[in-house]
């Protein structure tokens, strides 16, 4: 948003984080980083730590990193701020390592869920860990925040516990869990903190700190938004509540109405479609009883209504007193609570588990969003999950503070290698993807089923000014090591919806839509790219700046609205490459998806084409789909083949679907109804096909995968069953074909050069691209697990 971005309801709701006077603490003045070891506390003059962070993610000193903008946010506010990064969790020992905190403990599983981080959409333990040094797996544990949490509980137990992160957020009700196949309690019950911090989280801590410093007990803390926590029944802070039953906001199946006293029973019948007499037609009620809906339809209050033989039937229409006029108000909505179905409720009864979590994704709205409660337990055990209102989204100022603080921009010096390097066998993957990077905005309105930015970030995007991103460009060139004037990103969730909102603050305020481009563009959301490429200009303009690439994924169906923008974009910030996401081809998936249709993707590639040739440039796109997305049927998948094929692309990587928690395509996955499209318990409700068991999310894959040899005995067989046996064959317009040669499970490309070697690993100036039909990059400019052609998707 450009001048609706400072004008919104939102940058006048709520205490700016830079007003808080600081705590005294704030004498001992800014640590290069924040100290991992007592040692380093001494060198501080520290003799405690004010709070200390937990982290499942090795400490890097970047913005990119929670802990980091957690701990730089806490120490400008006058903290001290230890962290203990990946510790042993077998015993308490490792959470003592900087001693007592003085005022609570933070905890978080890291960047990622932890069983995400940990294991693959197969459910398969990974080797590795991009957030770990040496790439090197089972650094964290399964569900680390609830381990995390007992480990801080048992070290120190009258220490409050906050817990954050994106683990904490995808979890704060009951989910249902992808690892276990069943519904979990909240982590908040699981973990047993004493509070939860959801989304983007500096408002909430920075006000939850300074009360906690100033002997607030963290029990009477129940006013934050932003934040989850624990009430027993009877607690006096639930005073003054009005209590909403969540069917009054989405009714979760048929409720039938009641019948109309001064109604006769033929008028009754009619009302249902039916009739009392065998000779009246069933579907069409006599002139006078037509005429008398009629009357009610068109307000009318008395009157009479005759038919052919001079009868009268009068009609009555019920008003509001008017001397009630203006008295009776709705309930605040500040003061109002939804009741969800308890866990018991959503863990046994798949029609409750979609109603609550449609329920909590039209809660979504710092601007309208009430507070949810959601019981757990019953008799003696019995306590509920209070969760406030999503935080109020950052101001310009206030992301420009965050993203402006003294961070090192590098891995803690305890993770050098024996050179003092983070290079080698230590180097963090993470770190190195956006160690040249920039984050210029968060949050997304996107509004896809399958990702978690909504659930975490929100859908109000707050943007950092155009000076902060410019002076942290400069920062890059003149202080970070091994920087060669190539910045690899200027991006955030997605690339392209800087500054970009709704044209209405009150419209923006009051909205309650899960998307703003789905099924179309929102006529009242701006879509003027024209602050963007400005700074695009700018930068790649800085003196000692070679080239700026995007690297974050893009929204193509909004940049096609700016045609201006895709030309800066393809003639100066690709760098032979660049990936787009249009998931799937067809159109039942996309609907599921909440995204376009590929026709907005021929109409980029139109554009892109265009511009790369206007350059001179040869330049690709690579565009990445999603195998066994609720919704997709088997010919889905094959007509997706078709189309990969027809147009010459090759998937090296293919990503399944992955039901992440609390996602809405997740609860399609368990429930196989569409929250889309509203719950209800007999045939009104949508129901979706889900693709479950092994074999089919093989055979899903493998169509993605087509020219792999390896699913050509699968994809045969299905293509038999099919009815499909006609793309069988051995020419050009065939999918795969007739023969069989001899496999061992590895993958060879038509182009020799693009292969995927038996190691994994590239020779040194080639990248694994990620779809091996294209030509490798010539130059070495590039590093594997770089954000431009790395073959990683990046989380979205």
């Amino acid at each position: 948003m450009n001048a609706p971005l400072d004008v919104s309801f939102f940058a006048r709701a709520a205490k700016p984080i830079t007003s808080y006077r600081p705590y005294w603490a704030k004498r001992f003045g800014v640590a290069p980083f924040l100290p991992m070891s007592r040692a380093e506390m001494e060198q501080l003059g520290w003799d405690s730590c004010d709070i200390v962070l937990v982290t499942g993610d090795a400490y890097v000193d970047h913005p990119s990193f929670g802990m980091a903008v957690v701990g730089r946010v806490l120490e400008a506010q006058g903290f001290r701020v230890g962290i203990i990064a990946q510790p042993d969790w077998t015993s308490a020992e490792a959470f003592k390592a900087l001693g007592k905190p003085n005022l609570f403990w933070g905890v978080t599983a890291g960047n990622m869920d932890s069983m995400i981080n940990r294991y693959t959409a197969d459910r398969k333990i990974r080797s590795d860990d991009a957030y770990t040094p040496g790439d090197v797996g089972g650094k964290r544990p399964d569900r680390a925040a609830i381990v995390y949490s007992q480990r801080c509980r048992e070290a120190f137990k009258d220490v409050p516990i906050v817990l954050g992160g994106i683990e904490g957020s995808l979890r704060r009700i009951a989910h249902y869990d992808y690892w276990s196949d069943k519904v979990r309690r909240s982590v908040v019950v699981d973990s047993k903190c004493d509070l939860l911090l959801y989304g983007n989280a500096e408002r909430a801590l920075v006000e939850v700190a300074h009360r906690l410093a100033a002997r607030e007990p963290i029990e009477q803390i129940t006013d934050v938004r932003g934040t989850a926590f624990v009430r027993r029944p009877g607690d006096p802070t639930a005073a003054g509540w009005i209590e909403i039953d969540s069917s009054e906001v989405d009714v979760p199946g048929r409720i039938e109405s009641h019948i109309n006293p001064y109604l006769t029973t033929s008028e009754q019948a009619q009302a249902q479609g039916s009739s009392c007499s065998k000779e009246d037609p069933p579907d069409r009620p006599e002139p006078a009883l037509r005429q008398a809906q009629d009357d009610r339809d068109s307000g009318a209050s008395t009157g009479a209504a005759r038919t052919g033989m001079g009868a009268a039937i009068q009609t009555l229409k019920f008003v509001p007193n008017p001397a009630l006029q203006g008295k009776r108000k709705p309930p605040a909505r500040d003061r109002s609570v939804i009741r969800l179905p308890s866990y018991e409720q959503v863990k046994s009864d798949a029609v409750l588990y979609a109603h609550a979590n449609r329920v909590l994704h039209v809660e979504a709205n710092p601007g309208n969003a009430r507070a949810l409660v959601q019981a757990h337990g019953e008799g003696a055990t019995a306590r509920d999950v209070w969760i406030n209102p999503p935080p109020i989204p950052l101001t310009t100022a206030e992301m420009d503070h965050v993203f402006d603080l003294p961070y090192a921009r590098s891995p803690h010096p305890v993770y050098a290698d024996e050179h003092g390097k983070h290079d080698g066998s230590t180097k963090i993957p993470a770190w190195e993807m956006i160690r040249f990077s920039v984050n210029i905005m968060r949050g997304c309105f996107g509004g896809c089923t399958f990702c978690s930015i909504t659930e975490h970030e929100g859908r109000i995007i707050q943007s950092r000014s155009e000076e902060s991103i410019i002076k942290e460009v400069e920062d890059i060139r003149d202080k970070v090591e091994g920087f060669t004037g190539v910045v690899s990103d200027l991006g955030g969730p997605t690339a392209n919806m800087y500054r970009l909102g709704c044209k209405s603050p009150e419209i923006e305020a009051a909205c309650r839509k899960p998307s703003c481009v789905y099924p179309g563009i929102c006529s009242n959301l701006h879509t003027d790219h024209g602050p963007l490429i400005k700074i695009y200009k700018r930068a790649r303009e800085l003196r000692g700046i070679k080239k700026v690439l995007i690297g974050s994924g893009l929204r193509y169906d909004l940049a096609i609205k700016s045609p201006e923008y895709v030309k800066e974009l393809v003639q100066h910030h690709v760098g032979g490459y660049l990936k787009i996401a249009p998931e799937h081809t067809e159109g039942g998936p996309l609907s599921k998806m909440m995204k376009p249709g590929i026709g907005s993707y021929d109409k980029f590639k139109q554009l892109f084409e265009k511009f790369s040739e206007e350059a001179g440039k040869k330049q690709y796109l690579i565009p990445y789909f999603i195998a066994a997305h609720p919704g997709t049927s088997d010919e889905d998948m094959m007509n997706l083949a078709v189309w990969l094929k027809k147009n010459g692309f090759r998937a090296d990587q293919v990503q399944t679907f992955y039901p992440s928690p609390m996602a809405t395509a997740t609860a399609m996955y368990h429930t196989s109804l569409n929250p889309l499209k509203g719950i209800h318990r007999d045939d009104r409700g949508e129901r979706v096909d889900i693709v479950r068991g092994d074999k089919r999310r093989r055979l899903h894959k493998a169509f993605l995968r087509y020219h792999d040899p390896n699913n050509w005995p699968l994809l045969r067989e299905a293509l038999k069953s099919m009815g499909r046996s006609d793309l069988i064959g051995n020419g050009k317009h065939h999918l795969i074909p007739t023969f069989q040669p001899l496999t061992d499970g590895s993958y060879q490309s038509a182009r020799r050069k693009n292969s995927t070697p038996v190691d994994g690993t590239p020779s040194k100036g080639r990248l694994l691209t990620q779809h091996t039909g294209l030509p490798p990059r010539a130059t070495g400019a590039g590093r594997p697990g770089s954000p431009v052609g790395a073959g990683k998707r990046k989380p979205r």
